[in-house]
């Protein structure tokens, strides 16, 4: 018996020798990071950056401020990577099967509701540029980028646009970028490919400066249901976008660890 252990280890020893020791056999050559571990390559004990994004995703991490300085890399690994793209096209693919099954009255009246910023428009070349969510949020430098109007579409969010336009239902794009920026909104949506909506909604500061995004949401979507306008579909990257009242009849949560909006 303890002849067979020992070659039982030996041989356990000599398997895992043969495991590649870079990365976990990963061929990303964005950012070639374990799972869990921080700049340049370091284990970090009790930090998992994945299980951590997960914790986002799943809304059990809240009210964070920034990604947390170790994860940096690996965010941005997932952010530009494949992942990102393959688990937003499993949400996106969800919401047109769902879409298939509702029977549209074509009274012009069933609408599915967008966020922008991280759902149809992508900030992430400005994220690229500031830590990927490491560094705090900047209001003047992230506004500057927002009003030169270069914000390329959601890949995925577009291709869900087009198919809920293709089936009948109209789009409501609701935003939390402020009355000011309606201009540059509107013409950066159309740069970006979408060219057909029923309403784009932006905050009215006056009525809700100081109130939370789900407060805002919430009476917009309120107020749409009030002028008659059914909301089949709402999809948004934050939780925000999707809690509160008159959230529609169906919610759909896009992946985003780079930023909190509470």
């Amino acid at each position: 018996m303890k002849i067979f252990l020992l070659f039982f280890v030996t041989l356990l020893a000599t398997c895992l020798g043969d495991v590649p020791s870079h990365d976990h056999g990963s061929t990303n050559k964005i950012f070639p990071l374990r799972m869990k571990t921080g700049p340049g390559g370091h284990y970090i004990p009790e930090v998992s950056c994945s299980s951590w994004r997960l914790g986002v995703e799943a809304h059990n991490v809240i009210n964070w401020k920034t990604v947390p300085l170790e994860c940096e890399k690996y965010v941005g690994n997932y952010m530009l990577g494949d992942q990102y793209r393959a688990d937003s096209k499993t949400v996106e693919r969800e919401g047109y099967y769902y879409a298939k099954t509702l029977n549209i009255s074509g009274d012009g009246k069933d609408i599915w509701v967008f966020d922008i910023d991280e759902t149809s428009l992508s900030n992430l070349p400005y994220y690229a540029k500031h830590g990927f969510g490491v560094n705090p949020y900047n209001d003047t430098s992230f506004n500057e980028w927002v009003d030169l109007g270069k914000a390329p579409a959601l890949p995925e969010s577009q291709k869900l646009y087009k198919k809920l336009l293709s089936l009948g239902v109209k789009i409501v794009f609701l935003t939390g970028r402020p009355l000011k920026q309606t201009v540059i909104t509107d013409t950066n949506l159309r740069t970006a490919g979408y060219h057909t909506w029923e309403k784009l909604i932006l905050k009215d500061l006056s009525i809700y400066h100081g109130k939370t995004a789900v407060t805002y949401k919430s009476s917009e979507r309120k107020k749409l249901e009030e002028e008659g306008y059914r909301i089949v579909g709402n999809i948004g990257d934050q939780w925000s976008d999707i809690l509160g009242t008159n959230t529609g009849d169906r919610t759909f949560k896009l992946p985003d660890p780079i930023y909190y909006i509470a």
